[in-house]
């Protein structure tokens, strides 16, 4: 089955479904935070074909979330480093730990976000950066930002509206940031 492609949809959801929506990007990219750099490593730990391997990482670096560096000339070997845009992930890698102790570790956490200056595991939660309030559903929405489609802004004035607020055209749009909307 081919897939589809979303690109062109008017959603940061589908869009960046688009760059790490296959579940093996996903794990190296987790192993890429765990440090592993080498096309070796990432085989040897994700226990992945060497084929997979090879296609998702040309996507990774080609969606611009990791760059491949040499750092052997003879014969020439390359690393996989993580960019800005693959750094800006560890929040959703995090979350996905966290979220997945909570929900599907029967026998206990097996890897888990912990502060290392008092070695107790981290409780997450989502928080603005600019007000330091925790996300709820009860106080946030994701509204149409400056540049929605008439169509994207009436699906989401349609789900504001069991919440109370006013996402109606005419009100002002306001972007929509990681740090400002949960989804």
């Amino acid at each position: 089955m081919q897939k589809k492609i979303l690109s062109d949809v008017q959603c940061p959801v589908v869009r960046s479904l688009e760059r790490v929506g296959e579940w093996w990007s996903i794990l190296i990219l987790r192993e890429a935070f765990y440090g592993t750099k080498r096309f070796d490593e990432f085989q040897k730990n994700l226990d992945i074909a060497t084929n997979m391997l090879s296609r998702r990482l040309s996507v990774l670096v080609a969606e611009g979330l990791l760059e491949r560096r040499q750092y052997c000339e003879k014969p020439p070997r390359y690393e996989y480093v993580l960019t800005s845009v693959g750094l800006d992930f560890r929040p959703i890698i995090l979350t996905l730990v966290d979220w997945g102790n909570k929900h599907f570790e029967a026998e206990g956490a097996s890897a888990q976000l912990t502060d290392l200056a008092t070695g107790k595991p981290v409780d997450l939660i989502l928080v603005d950066r600019n007000t330091g309030k925790p996300i709820t559903l009860e106080d946030h929405a994701v509204l149409p930002g400056p540049a929605a489609s008439e169509r994207l802004r009436q699906r989401l004035t349609r789900a504001a509206k069991p919440s109370g607020v006013d996402a109606s055209p005419a009100a002002p749009a306001t972007p929509i940031t990681p740090s400002t909307a949960t989804i």
